[in-house]
């Protein structure tokens, strides 16, 4: 009976031994170099364009005007306050606006 235990487990030296793994080889993305403060040409284009939006979010003006999420949440809050757009769906993370058309509703 001792013999069939001894064949059944493998032994240590079976086997070469395998390369240890390296983690460092993975693809690394680049850090995004959004603003923090409007400029002069994006602060016009977020008055000009973002009003004609069908669909307009936090995100949508952080990866078109390239702005920094909070500055992001600040124009969509002053945009809505002039008028331009008008809130579709309201949620504690993220807020859905669409453009403001003539007949409300």
């Amino acid at each position: 009976m001792a013999k069939k235990d001894a064949a059944a487990k493998p032994t240590s030296s079976s086997g070469g031994k395998k390369a240890k793994k390296k983690w460092s080889a993975k693809k690394v993305k680049d850090k995004a170099n959004n603003m923090v403060v409007l400029d002069k040409p994006t602060y016009e284009r977020l008055f000009k364009e973002v009003p004609t939006y069908k669909l307009i979010s936090q995100s949508i003006l952080v990866d078109r005007l390239k702005l920094n999420a909070s500055l992001a949440r600040v124009a969509i809050k002053e945009l809505e306050n002039q008028g331009l757009i008008k809130a579709l769906s309201r949620h504690h993370a993220q807020v859905i606006y669409t453009r403001a058309s003539g007949d409300d509703n």
